[in-house]
């Protein structure tokens, strides 16, 4: 098994509103592996950016707070350090790659310095090296004329130039862990594809780890080794990218799978949505907050939350349809979406896993 970097333990983060208490994250735990990239997915307002955020404590605080839980990282629990100790993580032993490159840099400072703060501070490390070292990662995230790119500001740079610069802002301080919070959203199909595979390339070059958060299930099934999909603040299924996509064992992610489409999938074919909305996190469920959405749902499902059941060895869901008592049902994986496309239409190719 390989060593494990990152730990979030029973993590619970909420937030203060003059309408009630708002919780995101609710006992949240998994892993992050040395050289993996892990994949978290869900939907919009499902949690995972306040997850991921809340490692490095950048979620505003108030009105967010941790209700419990802790995140461990190099024999340290994240949520009892002091903004100082946290300075000394934030860039240097973890990165963080945003999702909006746009608006994540500051407009009035030279790219080069921006990517140099990360040395502020920090005893030991020459103004000389600090330029050195930026020139290098620069180099290394596919900038041409690195030297001229040090000098420019943000708004002379194209969307992704600017993304190549989170990128080597992550990258500089050779962390650990890198977050990459959607990282090619407002990105085109081409340049989403460069920028996913320099991710890639850095990720095998410095067996660095990666948490990718992402609505993209093709960008999961080419990326990650791992998988977390997440639901109404907490997860509802994790495993192996194989796992995930090929063995679903959760209606939800079930409902994802079906709700794209395939490079089979004939242009007058209609796409099967997940109907209804997800659930309030003022007043979060008790049971499976997938409950009111689920087709299968049982009485039982909205009563209490599933146990968390081992499929396999990687492989892990919190479905009460997994329970001996439960009724058998056949959930839609990639699979059983191609073996149907490919009884309907013959002479179409497998998609070989592309979601």
């Amino acid at each position: 098994m390989p060593e494990v970097v990152l730990e979030l333990n029973n993590l619970e983060y909420s937030f203060k509103t003059y309408g009630g208490v708002v919780k995101a994250v609710r006992d949240v735990t998994f892993e992050v592996r040395k050289g993996e990239i892990l994949g978290i997915v869900g939907e919009s307002g499902c949690g995972k950016s306040v997850t991921v955020q809340s490692i490095l404590r950048l979620n505003p605080e108030p009105p967010g707070f941790f209700q419990g839980g802790s995140i461990n990282f190099a024999g340290k629990d994240i949520i009892k350090l002091s903004n100082k100790e946290m300075r000394k993580i934030r860039g240097i032993e973890i990165g963080f790659i945003f999702q909006d490159p746009m608006t994540s840099l500051n407009p009035t400072m030279r790219v080069g310095k921006q990517i140099e703060e990360i040395f502020v501070g920090r005893t030991g490390v020459t103004r000389a090296e600090a330029k050195q070292k930026s020139m290098e990662i620069l180099k290394l995230v596919g900038i041409n004329e690195p030297e001229r790119r040090y000098r420019q500001y943000p708004h002379e740079l194209s969307g992704g130039m600017k993304q190549r610069v989170m990128i080597a802002i992550a990258l500089v301080g050779q962390p650990t862990v890198i977050i990459a919070d959607e990282p090619t959203t407002s990105l085109d199909v081409t340049i989403e594809a460069q920028i996913l595979e320099i991710l890639k390339d850095l990720q095998e070059k410095y067996q660095t780890s990666i948490i990718l958060i992402t609505h993209d299930l093709g960008v999961i099934a080419k990326m990650c080794d791992r998988v977390l999909v997440m639901y109404g603040g907490k997860i509802v299924e994790e495993g192996t990218a194989e796992n995930i996509f090929y063995e679903t064992a959760h209606p939800y992610t079930s409902g994802l799978i079906q709700s794209i489409a395939t490079l089979d999938t004939s242009k007058d074919e209609e796409l099967i949505p997940i109907d209804g909305t997800p659930p309030d996190l003022f007043s979060p469920p008790i049971g499976c907050p997938f409950t009111p959405r689920c087709e299968f749902a049982m009485e039982i499902c909205g009563e209490l939350f599933p146990e968390h059941t081992r499929v396999s060895e990687e492989h892990y869901s919190h479905c009460w349809l997994l329970h001996e008592y439960a009724p058998e049902v056949e959930l839609v994986s990639v699979k059983r979406k191609q073996d149907d496309e490919t009884a309907e239409s013959p002479n179409k190719e497998e998609i070989g896993g592309n979601v």
